[in-house]
């Protein structure tokens, strides 16, 4: 089991090194008005950003930055994700239907905007990956990358940093299950020691800290179908 666990964490600290490695977007660095020279420096300046942000708008329940969210960049579109939207367009074009079970009509004025959106060369602002800073740093809520991370200082944020550590400590681990009651906090179901997951409410791949109060009890059915979402 310990040796499992070994080489899981590995993996994982593997792949937190490869996201440190991956590029800026082209149109973030446009939007910064540096050149791709200086973009390794940027990257490192943005990345140690990422340590300072210690208050997010899902602990404040509002965003504090409000319509100037709107005039800082949108994270790029993946590659894949354009891709698959292509297909879905040439799809819709050709049943004459759209949404997501194709049951609706696809009348003149959006066949016409698909077949300009179809035809149109929107692979050229994508993205194979998101670096780490435009992973971390895009707003669930609004899409942008949040402004905090530009703004912000070491000297306007606490001096503790967020824990992203996304190994547990067992004394964590038993605190939660104590406050939960070992109950599923999605569903309500009382769990035996071996049915308990232990889910960060903001996941840890987008951004979610390993503080005890991002922390809850769940079952493995609630766990897995909550996925990456953000459930507050």
């Amino acid at each position: 089991m310990n040796n499992y666990h070994n080489i899981i964490i590995g993996v994982q600290k593997v792949g937190e090194k490869n996201q440190m490695k991956i590029t800026l977007s082209k149109q973030l660095i446009k939007w910064l008005g540096v050149s791709d020279a200086e973009e390794v420096e940027v990257r490192k300046e943005l990345n140690e950003r990422l340590k300072n942000i210690i208050k997010p708008c899902w602990e404040l329940k509002f965003c504090p930055y409000g319509p100037l969210v709107e005039d800082f960049p949108l994270p790029p579109t993946l590659l894949e994700e354009n891709r698959e939207h292509k297909l879905y367009l040439k799809r819709c074009l050709e049943l004459g239907k759209m949404g997501t079970n194709f049951d609706m009509p696809l009348d003149d004025e959006r066949r016409k905007y698909f077949e300009k959106e179809l035809n149109a060369n929107t692979e050229e602002g994508c993205a194979s990956e998101l670096s780490e800073f435009e992973k971390e740093a895009s707003c669930q809520e609004f899409g942008h990358l949040c402004p905090a991370y530009f703004v912000s200082e070491p000297f306007t944020e606490t001096s503790e940093g967020r824990n992203r550590r996304r190994n547990l400590s067992h004394a964590t681990i038993l605190r939660v299950v104590r406050r939960d009651n070992s109950a599923c906090q999605s569903c309500g179901k009382t769990l035996l020691d071996k049915e308990i997951e232990i889910d960060h409410i903001i996941p840890y791949s987008r951004g979610g800290s390993s503080d005890e109060s991002n922390l809850r009890v769940t079952c493995l059915k609630c766990n897995r179908k909550k996925g990456r979402k953000v459930d507050l």
